[in-house]
């Protein structure tokens, strides 16, 4: 069947995939960094791992929330950078749920938010997640305006600064799902996981990779149609995963929950192992996901 629906600008599979190619570079990144380049910081130690380190070295400050998807993208970015940059600032993490104090005072309205401190003052610099290349140019500045006001010290043990290598394959797979070449993309995953078993991340990649190949395959219209047999139970997934990657995720749980609960045998165990799969994809990160587990289970028994 050919296909008129287009996968960009919908659900934002491709913001997902960056993001988890951001995690794993951050990751490999991190495994061999320094000490005390990354911080989680408390209101209990603020302090002195921010304000007090401040005099001497430049700490950026990202406020995030486990919840935020922004903050899935931008965070592990800003971790690959600080270890790049090799201790010329440190980061410094905080949870906005876990620290309410630190988010007042910084008089944080939307996450995530991030700050320069320099000499124990705090100033902002950006809200949302923003391109690489863009955040390289606020940092820049921010180190330009620390040297000028006598803050260069550097964190850390070690001055390296060579980028972290990225597996090639890795590198590869996700440029082929954010060009479409899924097939390409789905074979490289499934290569990956069998090297690395243990990667936690290749199982989602793949499944994001697989859900794009899925909707590549749908006529819209004719989807919509097939759904308006409310007993149609494969019409009815088609039409939740069109629901999802256009960014309705809670119409798209709500029609396979709504077949659940009026329908019994087979069809009812094929919708609700679908919705369980949707869950894969999204990811229980989502606060959408743990509450419609909750009603999947009311649903069920």
């Amino acid at each position: 069947m050919t296909s008129n629906f287009s996968l960009r600008g919908a659900v934002d599979l491709g913001a997902l995939s960056d993001a988890k190619k951001a995690q794993a570079v951050a990751s490999e990144a991190l495994a061999g960094a320094p000490a005390g380049l990354v911080i989680d910081v408390t209101e209990a130690d603020f302090q002195s791992l921010v304000l007090d380190k401040s005099q001497e070295t430049v700490v950026i400050v990202d406020l995030w929330a486990t919840w935020c998807g922004p903050c899935k993208q931008l965070s592990p970015l800003l971790e690959k950078l600080a270890v790049e940059y090799a201790g010329k600032f440190i980061l410094a993490k905080v949870d906005v749920d876990a620290n309410p104090q630190l988010s007042q005072m910084f008089q944080v309205q939307s996450i995530p938010s991030v700050f320069a401190i320099l000499k124990g003052q705090a100033m902002p610099l950006f809200q949302g997640a923003i391109p690489e290349a863009q955040l390289r140019q606020v940092l820049e500045q921010v180190l330009t305006l620390a040297q000028e006001q006598g803050v260069n010290g550097t964190a850390g043990e070690s001055e390296a600064s060579e980028e972290p290598e990225v597996d090639p394959q890795l590198e590869r797979a996700f440029e082929a799902m954010n060009e479409g070449k899924l097939d390409e993309a789905i074979v490289l995953f499934e290569e990956l996981i069998e090297k690395n078993p243990q990667d936690e991340m290749l199982p989602s990649a793949l499944k994001q990779a697989q859900f794009m190949k899925r909707l590549s395959s749908y006529d819209v219209k004719s989807v919509l149609k097939n759904a308006e047999n409310l007993d149609d139970v494969e019409a009815q997934i088609a039409a939740s995963d069109i629901e999802l990657a256009s960014q309705k995720m809670e119409e798209s749980f709500k029609r396979l929950l709504d077949f659940i609960r009026t329908h019994a045998g087979d069809d009812k165990e094929t919708a609700k192992k679908h919705l369980l799969y949707l869950f894969e994809i999204v990811g229980d990160q989502e606060p959408l996901v743990p509450k419609t587990r909750r009603d999947l289970a009311s649903a069920l028994f």
